[in-house]
């Protein structure tokens, strides 16, 4: 599983980063976690908020820091 947090690097950023990473944890899953924070990158995938998780290539939350609880879900479909 591929998951990249889209960001500048913002504390809200920074917090997504984070609760992604306690999920991966609690899941129990493989991931490789990436950060993207060049704006051209990040423009890319179409977002025009950030933070945003974005998963197999995939944007799944915008805008938002997802809670751990949130991130689970949205790992396990």
């Amino acid at each position: 599983m591929n998951l990249k947090i889209l960001g500048t690097g913002c504390p809200n950023c920074i917090k997504l980063e984070k609760n992604v990473i306690e999920a991966v944890e609690k899941l129990g899953i493989e991931a490789e976690i990436e950060k993207v924070t060049e704006i051209k990158d990040i423009m890319a995938f179409g977002v025009m908020m950030t933070p945003t998780l974005v998963v197999d290539g995939e944007v799944k939350i915008m805008g938002k820091i997802a809670k751990v609880d949130e991130i689970i879900k949205v790992l396990q479909k």
